[in-house]
């Protein structure tokens, strides 16, 4: 097999450590709420403060992978992950603990950062996304059904990804380092010599931007305190809200699975807008759950459609400008929401009980459902972003193009003196001119 060809999993292993923390937010909630003297409303901050110090490190890093060297980023991401979470871990004291979740955070970001550049620059990043959701998805699902049998405390999900972290780390001997070729060539650096050329579609962009904000507020609103539904209100024991966070997961590769085989078959607007609906309706039911089927129905239902709207609206967003800049400032801005959602979460809960916060996570998402459907249509046409940017990948097309002005070039007309032909140039026509003619065969304009 070609190095061409070969799986890059050095970044399959740093995008499942760097995602894990975020797909083990509610049971590392949780537990910080019933492991700590936490309120409900403490311990969704702490939750949100990881995932804002991840978003964090993302924006600050996500065009200086190539200058600083992959291999050193990740090293140091991973590093920071396991001192963090592995200092949250082993300590009840609550300052040192937020403080350890915000040092993991910036881990977090960082390995992040670190794996979506490398796989940008890969020839089919599609298919090592996938690996990266296969692996994460699996070992968090693993890991909801093994914490609930290690006993009680807040500290196993934390373990976890530190140890994961750990794990990875000798992994990064197989990345580039900063200056060597690999890391001149990626899309990333390229993007940096194009020109500067104004936004296109701002007005559309900024709403799906706006949208795509509240829209992850919504689904992590729910996450966030999806554990403390499943334990305090439908009185399921953590081993059967584990078993169905797994399967909620699995669901969700799914669905990932679904929507890269449906592609633009129905176009964008339909799936956004009736999924956006249908995520609603799966919000309402989960949050309202008092039993394991209800609970079940809506955690595995919305775990399903999840992926298949955020793939058309990642899709969307790159179609508003071939640059992928719109793709940047939407994602930037559902990295905000997500990192918003557990604490706005908790203080809904807390105030309006988990019936009355899916309903108002519920009538959110049927809000902005006209919007981003508006913008789907409006944009309906627009080409999908290809696997290759020409704009970027050429460096000849950088360059701005002259506007030449037309110039008009006066006709001169040359007299000719006509001689006439003499008579031997004609002939008759008959059977001999005729074979010759088949002969010579059809002439280049024939059909």
């Amino acid at each position: 097999m070609s190095a061409r060809t070969t799986t890059p999993w050095p970044l399959v292993a740093l995008f499942t450590a760097g995602y894990l923390a975020p797909y083990l937010l509610p049971t590392t909630v949780g537990r910080l709420s019933a492991g700590l003297p936490l309120s409900a409303t403490e311990a969704g901050s702490i939750g949100s403060a990881l995932l804002l110090s991840s978003a964090t490190a993302g924006f600050l890093l996500a065009s200086r992978v190539d200058r600083l060297g992959p291999r050193g980023l990740a090293r140091a991401g991973l590093l920071l992950a396991a001192a963090g979470y592995g200092t949250a871990a082993l300590t009840t004291t609550i300052p040192l603990v937020v403080l350890g979740a915000i040092v993991g955070g910036l881990g977090s970001g960082t390995i992040t950062t670190v794996a979506a550049t490398g796989i940008a620059g890969q020839r089919d990043p599609h298919r090592i996304t996938t690996l990266g959701l296969l692996g994460v998805s699996a070992l968090a699902g693993a890991l909801y059904l093994t914490i609930p049998h290690l006993g009680p405390g807040h500290g196993h999900p934390l373990a976890a990804i530190a140890v994961t972290a750990l794990l990875v780390l000798p992994t990064t001997r197989r990345l580039p380092t900063a200056g060597t070729p690999e890391t001149s060539h990626t899309p990333a650096a390229r993007s940096l010599r194009a020109t500067t050329t104004p936004l296109p579609h701002r007005r559309a962009g900024l709403v799906l931007a706006a949208a795509m904000l509240c829209w992850s507020l919504a689904q992590n609103s729910l996450w966030g305190v999806s554990g403390r539904i499943g334990l305090q209100q439908a009185g399921l024991t953590e081993v059967t809200v584990g078993a169905v966070f797994a399967v909620a997961l699995g669901a969700g590769l799914l669905g990932v699975i679904g929507a890269g085989a449906l592609g633009q078959r129905l176009g964008r607007a339909l799936p956004i807008g009736a999924g956006t609906a249908l995520i609603a309706g799966c919000i309402a039911l989960s949050a309202a759950a008092t039993d394991l089927t209800s609970f079940a129905t809506g955690e595995i239902a919305w775990n399903t459609v999840y992926p298949v709207v955020l793939s058309y609206v990642i899709g969307l967003a790159a179609s508003l400008d071939r640059r992928g800049r719109w793709a940047v400032l939407v994602g930037s801005a559902s990295s905000l929401g997500t990192a918003c959602g557990p604490l706005a979460g908790s203080l809904l809960s807390a105030r309006m009980g988990y019936p009355g916060m899916g309903v108002i996570l519920a009538l959110g998402l049927l809000l902005i459902t006209a919007p981003m459907t508006a913008v789907a249509l409006r944009t309906r046409r627009a080409t999908p972003l290809p696997q290759e940017h020409p704009i970027v990948d050429n460096p000849v097309l950088d360059n701005p193009v002259l506007d030449i002005p037309a110039v008009e070039i006066p006709v001169v007309e040359i007299p000719l003196d006509v001689v006439p032909a003499p008579r031997t140039a004609y002939d008759t026509a008959g059977p001999r001119q005729a074979t010759a003619v088949a002969a010579a065969g059809p002439g280049p304009g024939s059909r």
